[in-house]
């Protein structure tokens, strides 16, 4: 009887130390596994998309967002030859048709999401004087403009035939004189125009926002063209869900505000 006595005593100690010991603690939860997105986009997008990056980043734990701006042409020929890429973001429609063709885009799939116009840069000094469009057909003028198959390219080409309109026939082949470089993007046209090394450069407006330092010349909406910007997954993105989340996140109201600043068009 004494044993069983103390046999009970010893396991009703053991109950209530199990019950008053501390409960372990919950084992954290892991940490999501490292992904990278990778975005191909126009050059124009360097930093409006860079900061869209950013914020991407944040809202998703473990995702890196990585960058290949470039001309649209080369983008889509990089594609073309099999880089692997999970979104497409092109200056122009042409480019994007191109990868539907090619199979790179799902038809139907691809969204314009902002426009752009172009505007005339210039140096801050402004040592061709120019003051005005008519300008930019003065003989000796240093001029820079992207290749004519770079989007920005064709669509300033566009702009110096409306200009003939005002100015007169003979105004877009006088300018074209003019040209000492053509550049891939529209960066390396910012860039040449920053070091002095030309007189005048027809980008993006965005792009003038993005450089503040240089002067610039307004080009009226009637001798404008509109740039319109399409977007789209990858038909074989290796992220399909990350790429379709940053594409709507580039659409949302959030992603639209960024392009804003930076001197894009939005879409809404």
């Amino acid at each position: 009887m004494f044993r069983r006595s103390i046999r009970v005593m010893a396991l009703s100690v053991a109950l209530a130390s199990a019950c008053a010991a501390p409960a372990s603690p919950s084992a954290p939860n892991p940490a999501p596994e490292p992904q990278t997105l990778t975005v191909f986009a126009a050059a124009s997008l360097t930093e409006a998309f860079t900061e869209i990056g950013r914020d991407f980043e944040a809202a998703h734990p473990g995702v890196t967002v990585a960058f290949n701006f470039g001309g649209s042409q080369n983008l889509r020929t990089q594609l073309e030859l099999g880089a692997v890429a999970d979104v497409f973001a092109s200056a122009n429609q042409k480019e994007m048709e191109g990868a539907v063709t090619a199979g790179l885009v799902v038809s139907g799939a691809a969204q314009v999401f902002l426009t752009n116009q172009l505007v005339v840069i210039l140096p801050q000094d402004n040592p061709g004087r120019v003051e005005k469009l008519e300008d930019l057909a003065r003989p000796g003028l240093k001029l820079v403009l992207a290749a004519e198959d770079v989007p920005v390219g064709s669509y300033s080409r566009q702009v110096l035939e409306k200009l003939e309109t005002q100015f007169g026939a003979g105004f877009a082949d006088k300018t074209l004189a003019n040209v000492v470089s053509n550049e891939d993007n529209v960066k390396q046209i910012v860039a040449k125009v920053q070091l002095g090394e030309a007189d005048a450069g027809l980008v993006y407006g965005s792009d003038a926002v993005a450089a503040p330092e240089l002067k610039t010349l307004a080009i009226p909406t009637e001798f404008n063209v509109i740039a319109r910007y399409p977007i789209a997954a990858l038909a074989r993105a290796p992220h399909p869900a990350l790429a379709q989340a940053f594409v709507g996140d580039v659409l949302s109201s959030a992603g639209q505000a960024v392009l804003e600043k930076w001197g894009f068009i939005p879409i809404h």
